[in-house]
């Protein structure tokens, strides 16, 4: 009962007793996962899985001629083999062999027993290199212990991408030595508003991670083979970072740090020492993040402060510019440049592509398949990310006592019937732009680490499937394997939302929602799709 659903996998007679004599034997490159399997079973079998050599009575744990992340498992009676390509394929061999014990062995401590393993034969390895999830630390805050957590159910479900949305209207949350006041007035709020157009709650919140926070962060998802990809969004979105450095406005008053929902009117301006201040920015994020991927957003940048801008307007002048989507364009290709002489690759939100891509970069897809399937058919690399399909602040069912109702209904189902590859390139060359896809945590709406259990599981489980298994899907065999991973989840203390709904504590009457329907988004993307093939 794995999930995510293994290519192959085939059931023998007997089983493996794994007890406190059990060994562990590891080819030395593989170090760091044997040490991570034996401090995830060491607990629950009490034993210390000592090192020891293959034969009977031992986990081994090999190198062989296989892509870095496919695996193959054998359960025998006598011992258990995963061989694999690579410490990543390894890893995800071990999360399967985890899988194949009983629930109670994913807690911290169990009853010291001997665990039975069902023999079996495993051959396994992921549809897309990309597998991930966008995790919004900046509208909410997440503490480092939650975001170690969460680090630890992504690599269960084998993602192994958290792009990590950092800044935004509402907060700043990475400490920039040069800039130390995106932190000491960025990084706090005054209070916020509950729901998406309510009354505000008069709480402060905020938060922020230092260097070596996100240091520690970094290599904890590094030994669970999650590549953390940093999101310093721009020039939109930005009003936290304008109300610690009004210079990067285009204003005289003041900010403050947003405490609204929405798209907001602040955006940076567009002159050459806030290009520079950002890749002084971008310097020491570079340091901190060794992902060959950085995102700088793009996304949903208001213009209306730039066609009042005479500064603004000089400026598309001198450049030869038609108009403010063209020096948008510009303003993401100073940074595009800038990554690609430090060797990183830029990643930008769909709107990157209005008034023409910046070269190199990497386009998430989010408004719809368009985005995707333009960026992929002129040559780039795509992820996929439809909000309507896998952003997992939708609510998840139609009942008014969802804790986040917002009006697009996003069902486990929805989820599962997903395809990362838009159905436009699917019998296309450029089919294989598509590095993998991600799903969406964004937390206005999402105020604790509970409700982001509730918002993300068991959707994420879904997911997982989408990007790691064969593209066929069999629904009711996914329900089953479900029923059989949802006790994991319950050891773990995973607070996921009920296929009956939410629990009386999980519901949160009188939030208003967002009054958006499938109908509104229809009228975005059309007027953007408008935009985007204009001549």
């Amino acid at each position: 009962m794995i999930v995510p659903k293994p290519v192959h996998y085939r059931s023998r007679p007997g089983r493996f007793v794994l007890d406190r004599d059990t060994a562990l034997a590891a080819d030395p490159a593989l170090a760091e996962v044997a040490a991570w399997l034996r401090g995830e079973l060491s607990p629950v079998t009490g034993g210390e899985l000592l090192p020891g050599r293959p034969g009977p009575g031992t986990i081994t744990l090999g190198l062989d001629d296989l892509p870095p992340e496919a695996y193959r498992l054998t359960v025998a009676e006598d011992g258990v083999q995963i061989d694999a390509g690579g410490p990543a394929g390894v890893f995800y061999g071990a999360q399967t062999l985890r899988q194949l014990l009983p629930a109670s062995a994913f807690r911290k401590a169990g009853t010291g027993g001997p665990l039975a393993l069902p023999a079996v034969q495993i051959e396994d390895e992921p549809r897309f290199g990309w597998r991930g999830c966008i995790l919004d630390v900046a509208r909410h805050f997440m503490t480092k212990h939650d975001l170690l957590r969460f680090i630890d159910l992504m690599a269960l479900h084998k993602l192994n991408v958290l792009h990590l949305h950092l800044t935004d209207d509402q907060g700043w949350r990475v400490e920039i030595k040069r800039y130390p006041r995106l932190t000491e007035v960025g990084s706090w709020r005054k209070e916020s508003q509950t729901g998406w157009n309510g009354a505000m709650d008069g709480r402060p919140h905020g938060g922020y991670y230092t260097q070596d926070d996100l240091r520690e962060i970094v290599a904890y998802a590094a030994r669970r083979h999650v590549t953390v990809v940093p999101e310093i969004d721009l020039p939109g979105h930005t009003q936290a970072a304008i109300a610690a450095y009004p210079e990067l406005g285009n204003l005289d008053t003041p900010l403050e740090v947003g405490t609204t929902w929405g798209i907001g009117e602040n955006v940076l301006n567009v002159e050459d020492a806030t290009i520079t201040f950002f890749q002084d920015v971008l310097d020491e994020v570079l340091e901190l993040f060794p992902s060959p991927y950085v995102c700088v957003g793009g996304d949903e940048c208001r213009k209306d402060q730039w066609r009042a801008s005479p500064a603004a307007q000089r400026r598309i002048g001198e450049l030869g510019l038609r108009d403010e989507e063209e020096l948008q364009s510009w303003f993401i290709g100073q940074f595009d440049e800038y990554l690609t002489a430090r060797g990183r690759r830029l990643v930008g939100w769909d709107e990157i592509l209005e008034g023409g891509l910046a070269p190199g970069a990497v386009v998430a897809s989010w408004r719809g398949d368009l985005g995707a399937v333009t960026a992929a058919g002129s040559g780039h690399d795509v992820i996929t990310c439809p909000n309507t399909s896998v952003y997992f602040d939708y609510r998840q069912g139609a009942g008014e006592d969802e804790p986040i109702p917002f009006g697009t209904v996003l069902t486990l189902e929805d989820v599962y019937a997903f395809d990362p590859v838009p159905s436009a390139l699917r019998d296309s060359p450029a089919a294989s732009r598509v590095l993998g896809s991600q799903c969406g945590i964004w937390t206005e709406l999402i105020d604790s680490n509970r409700r982001v259990d509730y918002m993300a599981f068991p959707r994420v489980a879904a997911f997982a499937e989408t990007v790691w298994s064969p593209a066929e899907r069999d629904l009711t065999d996914f329900r089953t394997r479900l029923a059989a991973h949802l006790p994991r989840l319950d050891a773990i203390g995973v607070e996921y939302r009920h296929e009956s709904g939410p629990l009386p504590w999980q519901t949160r009457p009188g939030v208003p929602g967002r009054p958006e329907d499938p109908a509104q988004w229809q009228a975005k993307i059309d007027a953007w799709t408008s935009n985007l093939r204009r001549p």
